[in-house]
């Protein structure tokens, strides 16, 4: 696969009331087109940094930030952001929370009606056809973060940048919406940047995982190949020896090598 998004030697410093912070330094990274790749770590380690800095929604303060060939000037549609806030607009349904970031990217090329039938497509892509209409205080937390996948995927972005989508969501709905990515992901071929702090969902959905070093002054520790043969199943996977020596993996990077900052 063609590498898609190149970071190459970058830090991140923040000016504070007490001084520089060195919040990331020497990070490299290739992501190839069509990866899905997990940024794992302890808190303060960065990782919302980097999402933030592949996203353009803040710039390096050395390196360089490249995607497709570019160098990241700033936000752009060809790189959308889900957060684990969902962000809807509470006074529109999910079908205009959805057309409006629709019309945004595609009203100069595309018809009134073109633009509606690719809102619906997308929604009923999230398995969300028999609420496009409803408000978001008339729907569950899960589907909330489904509308705000299918605003992200209505872009069709070259990249997908998820920042914890599922962490404020309970056990069964999270895993459902797992699944429910990973079938996105394999339609769509989207190359996806996911930060997370849960080992499972990184194993499960990942084809490479980043293990960030604790902060400040953070950088990539180890990144983990996963070998696991797509499409996957949560079931049989928790019989698999691989996926238990890839768990092992990151939980003795993340507790022995890199013990929480908190602890030491």
């Amino acid at each position: 696969m063609e590498k898609f998004v190149s970071i190459e030697n970058v830090g991140m410093t923040f000016d504070t009331k007490k001084g520089k912070f060195v919040a990331l330094r020497d990070v490299n990274l290739g992501i190839r087109q069509g990866e899905f790749v997990s940024l794992i770590g302890h808190s303060g380690c960065g990782k919302s940094t980097l999402l933030n800095l592949i996203a353009g929604l803040t710039l390096p303060t050395t390196g360089a930030m490249i995607c497709a060939g570019r160098e990241i000037p700033g936000p752009g549609p060809e790189r959308a952001v889900v957060f684990q806030n969902h962000s809807l607009l509470p006074w529109l349904t999910c079908f205009e929370n959805v057309y409006l970031a629709v019309e945004r990217v595609f009203s100069e090329t595309e018809t009134r009606v073109q633009l509606k039938a690719r809102t619906q497509s997308v929604l009923e892509l999230v398995g969300l056809a028999h609420a496009m209409h409803k408000y978001p205080g008339e729907i569950s937390g899960g589907m909330k973060q489904r509308v705000g996948i299918a605003r992200a995927l209505a872009m069709e972005p070259k990249v997908l940048l998820m920042d914890e989508p599922f962490g404020a969501l309970d056990a069964l709905t999270r895993a459902r919406l797992q699944d429910e990515l990973m079938a996105i992901c394999e339609k769509t071929q989207a190359t996806t940047v996911m930060v997370t702090h849960d080992v499972d969902e990184a194993v499960l959905l990942s084809d490479r995982i980043v293990m960030m070093t604790n902060g400040p002054a953070a950088t990539i520790g180890e990144v983990l190949e996963v070998k696991l043969p797509r499409p996957r199943d949560r079931l049989s996977l928790t019989q698999n020896a691989d996926y238990m020596a890839y768990r092992s993996a990151v939980i003795e990077f993340l507790y022995t090598k890199q013990s929480h900052p908190l602890a030491a």
